[in-house]
């Protein structure tokens, strides 16, 4: 076994499974895939998207030795770019809402970064704090939810590693939707190789303001941020699903119980998304990417 340089060579190495024992459950002709991208030190797939994302801006000029990182998030990307600024020597400054748990806040301090409290939840006002802030200790926002780095680094990283793995295999690729950032960049990748894998996009039923439903509370962190991100390109998505908060819940459960995956929601939610495009006859052979996984401590 090769001794590693960095931990974060190993976070790039997000093999893909199949899942006997969820398919076989579900009475599927074939098993899913599982890419699972959640090798790294905070448990999600924004573990090598913000490290990468802090050395495009570092490549670029546009982020200095020492200089302050910003964005406004309190969620997996909030997490795994404190650990990354920590690591590249960045003090992280997060823009967080003030219905924000205090347990969850603690949890962010203690990665390392400072907190900043918005009266607001919207995404435009922390936005809006986020860059002020930025302005004012001169430092770089990250902005991921508009940012090209995040889709980038899913053409660089995750696109190739699914297509090398299963390009000859699978029939579609069945993606959350959060920032929007992986979906465009593994479709972008992948539609310029193989146009025939469709690529189908997942978002919480309680909250889909892709397919233009309703607004609202729901259950599965890290998709359904309630608008439609600016990284969402809609023009290489060619099917949209909506899964509720419970049958997310359930698949993550069924894929630890038969399989011993610990998928998080989200990943959950890709999960009975698949269900759904097998049964109604759009794909076959299906992977599902999982963002994260379930914390047991």
């Amino acid at each position: 076994m090769a001794i590693l340089k960095s931990y974060y060579q190993e976070v790039y190495r997000s093999p893909v499974v199949r899942l006997d024992g969820y398919s076989g459950r579900h009475g599927l002709p074939a098993s899913i895939l599982a890419y699972l991208d959640f090798g790294g030190a905070t448990g999600t797939s924004k573990d090598g998207l913000a490290e990468t994302m802090l050395a495009f801006a570092t490549e670029r000029g546009a982020l200095k030795p020492g200089m302050p990182v910003v964005e406004a998030s309190s969620g997996s990307f909030g997490a795994a770019l404190a650990v990354s600024c920590a690591t590249t020597g960045h003090p992280c400054i997060l823009v967080v809402p003030s219905s924000l748990p205090i347990a969850r806040r603690q949890r962010l301090q203690e990665l390392g970064a400072r907190i900043v409290v918005c009266s607001s939840g919207g995404r435009r006002a922390m936005d809006r704090i986020a860059e002020d802030t930025a302005r004012r200790y001169g430092g770089y926002f990250t902005h991921y939810f508009s940012n090209d780095d995040n889709p980038e680094y899913h053409r660089r990283v995750t696109g190739p590693q699914i297509l090398k793995a299963a390009g000859e295999t699978i029939d579609a690729i069945v993606i959350g939707v959060g920032s929007g950032g992986t979906v465009t960049g593994v479709a972008e990748y992948i539609k310029a190789w193989n146009s025939m894998i469709r690529i189908v996009a997942v978002e919480p039923a309680e909250c889909a303001a892709i397919s233009g439903g309703m607004i609202g509370q729901h259950g599965i962190a890290g998709i359904g941020p309630g608008f439609v991100p600016e990284n969402y390109n809609p023009y290489v998505v060619d099917t949209v699903l909506t899964v509720t908060t419970a049958d997310a819940e359930r698949a993550a459960r069924e894929v630890l119980f038969f399989d011993g995956v610990p998928a998080c929601t989200s990943a959950g939610a890709t999960l009975a998304a698949a269900v759904q495009l097998v049964g109604a006859g759009k794909a076959k052979r299906p992977l599902c990417v999982f963002a994260g996984r379930k914390m047991y401590e």
